[in-house]
């Protein structure tokens, strides 16, 4: 039984396109790379789950977000970059409210009724929706895997400390090139 999983973590056209709410170049540049892992993560046949932030309009939920207002129900920004295609009949689509992909949705269940113990982790933003998500995927005892070249946000530093935090101590953080070499190490034995 396969048990990991494909976290794909807010890569919405507010984030993603030129004429997003909170565009940054950065994450335009990952998408490519994000493309590639989705489709290797496919071939090996792992759970894919796009998460999707949602925040409802003129509620509460701008509030705490304490921002520019982004990723708007009803708003083109909330689409998934549509780069990204979407298995409708395999894959899992949540939608959130906060920064962590677990707070008040279903992921965990899911995680736990497919068996999953290793998830990758790609998207944005590093200092916030990763970083969150891989907190409490870690205090929920799964294995989180940062794919450091499938994250980003709009400070190359910011990014990279974050990482570094991420590393020491919450989860691995590696190139996706990386895994699934290893990977292919495991199954040639």
């Amino acid at each position: 039984m396969n048990t990991t999983a494909l976290l794909i973590v807010d890569m919405l056209r507010d984030f993603t396109d030129p004429k997003g709410s909170v565009f940054y170049p950065e994450n335009r540049n990952i998408l490519p790379k994000i493309c590639k892992v989705l489709e290797q993560c496919r071939e090996k046949g792992y759970l894919i789950i796009f998460l999707q932030h949602w925040n409802r309009k003129d509620k509460i939920d701008l509030r705490i977000a304490g921002m520019r207002k982004n990723c708007i129900e009803g708003s083109f920004g909330i689409e998934i970059d549509p780069m990204l295609q979407i298995d409708e009949k395999k894959d899992y689509v949540i939608r959130k409210r906060r920064y962590s992909g677990f707070f008040a949705t279903d992921l965990d269940l899911v995680l736990r009724q497919n068996r999953i113990e290793n998830l990758l982790i790609v998207g944005t933003k590093t200092n916030c929706c990763i970083r969150a998500t891989v907190t409490d995927a870690f205090y929920l005892d799964y294995n989180p895997i940062v794919f450091s070249d499938c994250v980003a946000t709009n400070d190359e530093t910011v990014n990279k400390v974050n990482l570094q935090d991420i590393k020491k101590y919450f989860g691995q953080v590696m190139e996706s090139d990386e895994w699934f070499r290893l990977e292919e190490e495991k199954a040639n034995g």
